[in-house]
C-alpha cells in the first residue's frame, strides 16, 4: 500500500479514511506493509527452491501437474503451490496462461532471480523494528514448507510446536503493528456499533486476548466499561485460553469476564451460550476459518438478541482470486485450505473479497453489512489494503 494512490497519484488517506482510522495508516505503517509484502514474496523463490518446483515447472503445466512432478501431497500442497505459482507470475518470475480452458497454467522460461529476503528483513529492522514478529512467523513457515508439502508433518504440528509458541505470542500482540492493525480496525468499528445500556458482548476465537485489549481500552477511554453486564471471553487452545485470562483479568478489574473454550465449528450450546444472548459477537481474524461458514453464521445468528451485532475484524481480500502474502503462512494450516466451498460466497478457504464477505451474511440470517473501512472504496486506489471490519446485524 504505497502512500500515493495508483489511480489519481496523490496521497488519498484523508479521502478514504475516517477520521478514526486516520492516524493508524501513518507512513511508517505503510512502508512496513509494502516492506512485509516484498519479503514475504522473496521467501515464496526461496520456497520455490526448495520444493523442486523449477524443474517441475520446465514446459507448461496446471498447478496439479506441478505438485505431481515435485513428488508433493496433493492433498495438502495443491493450495500452497497454487498460490507459489499465482504469486512468482505476478512478479513476473513465471509465464501464465489459462489456454482457453480456464485453468491457468505455468512455465518458467528464465533463471529466477536472486532476491535476498535478509535485506528487506534489515531495512525493516532500521525504520520500525516492532514488526519484526511478522517476519518470524513468515520465516518460521518457510522453513517448514518441504516437510509439510510432502506429508512429513501436518501444518499445525510445524507452525504451532515448541518451535512457533513463542513466535506467535510476539505475533498476535498489540505490539506488532502488523497485527495489531486488526485489532484497532475491529475495536473502533465494535465501538461504534455498541449500542448504549447494559450489554453482554461474546468474543469468539480471542486468542491470547489482543482483540480485547484493543476493544476494552477503547470503550475505557469512552467511559463506557460500566455497562458491559458481561464479557463473554472464547478461545479453543487451552494455552491461549489460560495466557489470555490472566492477562485480561489482571488489566481489566472491573469488567466482568467468563472464559471459556469454544469451537467456532461446533454448537455454541457446547460452550454454555444461550439463543439469543448476546448484544454482541465479536472476533478478530477468526470467521474466516471457519470449516463450514454457513453453519457457523447460522449458530452466531442464533446467539444474538433480536437487536444484536456482529463485528468480526478480517483480513479482506482485496480482489477475487488475488493472492495475498499473508496467504503464504496459513496455506499450511488444514483449517485455512478445507473448507465448505458454497458458490457465489465461499469459493476458498481462508480470505474472502468484500462482496463475498456480503453475499454471505446475507445468505445467512443477517443484514444491514458493512465493511469498516469500505473497502470496495479504497481498492482502486490501494489495491493491497486488506483490513477491515464486517458489520452485520441480525435480519
Amino acid at each position: 500500500m504505497p502512500i500515493e494512490s495508483v489511480r489519481s497519484h496523490q496521497d488519498e488517506r484523508a479521502t478514504l479514511l475516517t477520521p478514526a482510522l486516520l492516524p493508524l495508516f501513518d507512513a511508517s505503517f505503510v512502508t512496513s506493509c509494502d516492506l512485509i509484502k516484498e519479503f514475504t514474496e522473496r521467501l515464496a523463490l526461496e520456497v520455490f527452491r526448495s520444493i523442486g518446483l523449477p524443474a517441475a515447472c520446465v514446459g507448461e503445466v496446471s498447478v496439479s501437474e506441478a505438485v505431481a512432478r515435485a513428488g508433493l501431497a496433493p492433498s495438502i500442497a495443491t493450495v500452497p503451490v497454487g498460490w507459489l505459482l499465482a504469486t512468482l507470475a505476478r512478479r513476473g518470475c513465471l509465464a501464465s496462461s489459462d489456454g482457453g480452458s480456464g485453468e491457468l497454467r505455468y512455465r518458467l522460461e528464465r533463471p529466477l532471480p536472486e532476491l535476498p529476503a535478509g535485506e528487506i528483513r534489515q531495512a525493516q529492522e532500521a525504520m520500525a523494528p516492532g514488526s519484526l514478529p511478522s517476519y518470524a512467523i513468515a520465516e518460521l513457515a518457510a522453513r517448514h514448507y518441504p516437510a509439510v508439502l510432502r506429508g512429513e508433518v501436518s501444518g499445525e504440528q510445524a507452525l504451532f510446536g515448541p518451535e512457533g509458541i513463542s513466535a506467535w505470542v510476539k505475533y498476535f500482540s498489540n505490539a506488532n503493528p502488523l497485527y495489531a492493525i486488526s485489532n484497532e480496525v475491529g475495536a473502533i468499528a465494535a465501538a461504534q456499533a455498541l449500542a448504549p445500556g447494559e450489554s453482554t458482548i461474546l468474543e469468539i476465537g480471542g486468542g491470547l486476548g489482543s482483540g480485547a485489549e484493543a476493544l476494552l481500552d477503547r470503550l475505557r477511554a469512552e467511559g463506557r466499561l460500566p455497562q458491559i453486564a458481561r464479557y463473554r471471553f472464547t478461545e479453543i487452545s487451552p494455552l491461549f485460553l489460560k495466557r489470555a485470562e490472566r492477562t485480561l483479568a489482571a488489566r481489566f478489574p472491573q469488567v466482568p469476564f467468563a472464559f471459556a473454550s469454544l469451537d467456532i465449528d461446533a454448537p455454541l450450546a457446547a460452550a454454555g451460550v444461550a439463543p439469543a444472548s448476546c448484544s454482541m459477537i465479536y472476533g478478530v481474524n477468526v470467521l474466516h476459518v471457519a470449516r463450514d461458514l454457513g453453519a457457523t453464521l447460522a449458530q452466531l445468528r442464533t446467539a444474538l438478541r433480536s437487536d444484536g451485532v456482529l463485528v468480526m475484524a478480517e483480513c479482506v481480500r482485496p480482489f477475487a482470486g488475488v493472492p495475498l502474502h499473508l496467504e503464504m503462512v496459513f496455506n499450511l494450516l488444514d483449517s485455512f485450505r478445507d473448507a465448505v466451498r458454497v458458490p457465489g460466497w465461499r469459493p476458498n478457504g481462508g480470505f474472502l473479497s468484500p462482496e463475498q464477505w456480503t453475499a454471505a451474511m446475507r445468505a445467512n440470517g443477517f443484514e444491514a453489512v458493512e465493511l469498516c473501512p469500505d473497502i470496495t472504496a479504497i481498492r482502486d486506489h490501494y489495491p493491497n489494503f486488506m483490513v477491515a471490519a464486517i458489520v452485520a446485524r441480525r435480519a
